[in-house]
């Protein structure tokens, strides 16, 4: 078993309900045992910056699939949700990446893990933060608190206050 930490986030149509499927869904998949769930946090767009806020967080799971057997199943999920792609960076339904896969470092065509832009972005490493501070990043070599620490994208990051999955 390898602990993996998933981002999700959505900013079309109902958002939350959005998560809530996903979440549900990853943790009905066999394989996969959810651990813990971060807040749900309102955050800003980054790249394409004209879509609505999104609604973000992380779960930390234990898994037995594969790498490359989590990225299809977390790919279905969106699907099954109804994701429809558009844009790179633009809006979408659901959105589910892979974040760490234990200490694994995996680069080929079509999966990078860790994520490559993970501790660039405030909308992973807030929630990241929350759940597993002491978390060390296995190309840096430092922890998700200190990757928070050094952040300086600017980007809104609230947690949302009530919201329960």
């Amino acid at each position: 078993m390898y602990a993996a930490y998933i981002g999700f986030g959505s900013n079309i149509g109902d958002r939350l309900v959005h998560i809530q499927n996903a979440i549900n869904t990853l943790s009905k998949t066999e394989g996969i045992t959810l651990k813990k769930i971060s807040s749900i946090y309102t955050t800003d767009p980054v790249g394409y910056e004209a879509q609505a806020q999104f609604l973000n967080g992380v779960a930390a799971i234990q898994t037995s699939l594969s790498p490359l057997s989590l990225l299809h199943t977390l790919k279905h999920i969106e699907t099954t949700i109804g994701r429809k792609h558009r844009i790179r960076w633009g809006p979408r339904e659901i959105d589910l990446d892979i974040l760490i896969y234990g200490d694994l470092c995996v680069q080929t065509e079509k999966l990078v893990i860790p994520h490559p832009e993970m501790h660039l972005r405030g909308f992973v490493l807030v929630p990241l933060t929350e759940i597993a501070p002491n978390l060390v990043h296995p190309v840096f070599q430092e922890s998700i608190q200190t990757l928070r620490n050094r952040l300086e994208d600017g980007k809104s990051v609230l947690k949302k206050e009530n919201c329960i999955l």
